[in-house]
């Protein structure tokens, strides 16, 4: 699911957002972690930076690379002593927005079939 403001800013700046996801792209491949691990970074980052749209984003991502909801969990958990209880537990709940939305997408696939 990619965000409508993220989907206006490629209509309004395509050069500006090829040349951002390029730069993305470009960091990724500056070293030898693999996606997963890069997903599992990124989360922590923006768990620790208080980046909610970016947490979410970053949990589907990771998701996708083939992490486990499990991971995900301990992610967060790992950002107590950095940022503190209360806002690991804000952080922790971005997690869980995202798996939540994952299992109602699930429950709502096999309720199809």
């Amino acid at each position: 699911m990619i965000p409508k403001p993220y989907k206006q800013m490629h209509e309004d700046h395509p050069q500006f957002m090829q040349a951002y996801e390029a730069m993305g792209k470009a960091a990724r491949q500056a070293g030898p972690l693999t996606d997963r691990e890069v997903a599992l970074v990124k989360l922590a980052i923006s768990c620790t930076a208080g980046l909610e749209g970016g947490a979410h984003s970053h949990c589907r991502k990771a998701l996708q690379a083939g992490c486990s909801p499990e991971e995900l969990r301990h992610v967060a958990l790992l950002t107590a002593p950095t940022i503190g209880f209360p806002t690991m537990m804000r952080a922790k709940s971005w997690v869980e927005d995202v798996l939540e939305d994952q299992d109602e997408a699930t429950t709502d696939q096999q309720l199809e079939h």
